[in-house]
């Protein structure tokens, strides 16, 4: 009999964010009264159910694609309380139609508001970004950079087809933010620490499945699929890609 390991059941968010980062930033963004919040490529939302929690009087609604990563994300609203207050819908986030919100999040999904290829897409998202906020309201933008530009032994232990041009230097991305209608009222990058700590709690689930199954017939494919993301991670971008927080306002 096959069993299939549990998904990132180990992350508390999809994406390099140690829990003190993420609560000073929702303080910030709840800080500014919001009534409306979106997310743009949500996954489950956990950072929007945090905003939820700390601006009380907030609705959210969380957009993608992801059925299972939705679904847990009706779950944990209803557990914490807030199943009144968040909607869960899938749908693309590409030409996804809303009134515009006072918080906007978009971590690590830009990709899902553009069909352009990077780094182009980054422009793009940008731009449909600026629509969906709201005059004074703040967009909470999460978003990979180069920290230096890649060897080609580094690219070739990332994901297929990796090239030098896909990412942006930080700076470049700043002013990309600006050129969009944006001022950046802050802008924060994550520590290799919660890069690694991200990476781990990603390949946990499997790797402790494998430990225990390892005579199953799908664990050499998922010991393989565990491989290569280790070294893409530690071979490849490890301290060379970073990952940044831009707390955008829109200029009136």
């Amino acid at each position: 009999m096959t069993s299939e390991p549990p998904r990132l059941t180990r992350m508390r968010f999809h994406g390099p964010l140690s829990d003190a980062r993420a609560k000073r930033l929702v303080a910030g963004l709840a800080a500014t009264g919001p009534a409306t919040v979106l997310d743009l490529g949500c996954g489950w939302g956990e950072l929007m159910l945090d905003l939820l929690d700390a601006a009380p009087g907030a609705k959210g609604t969380g957009v993608d694609l992801a059925a299972d990563d939705l679904e847990r994300g009706r779950r944990n609203a209803a557990e914490r309380g807030l199943g009144d207050r968040a909607e869960f819908v899938e749908v693309s986030a590409t030409g996804y139609e809303h009134e515009p919100a006072d918080v906007v999040l978009c971590l690590g999904s830009s990709h899902a508001l553009s069909d352009a290829t990077p780094p182009e897409h980054t422009a793009a998202a940008l731009a449909a970004l600026r629509k969906h906020v709201a005059p004074g309201g703040r967009v909470l933008l999460g978003e990979s950079y180069w920290e230096r530009t890649p060897t080609p032994v580094e690219l070739a232990n990332m994901w297929p087809d990796a090239s030098a041009g896909e990412l942006l230097p930080l700076a470049e991305l700043a002013t990309l933010s600006v050129a969009a209608g944006f001022r950046v009222a802050w802008l924060e990058t994550v520590t290799v620490g919660e890069w690694e700590e991200f990476e781990a709690a990603y390949l946990a689930d499997k790797e402790l499945w494998l430990a225990d199954n390892p005579g199953d017939p799908k664990a050499a494919e998922i010991a393989a699929g565990v491989e290569r993301h280790r070294r893409s991670f530690l071979a490849g971008y490890r301290g060379v890609m970073g990952q940044a927080y831009l707390t955008l306002v829109p200029v009136a």
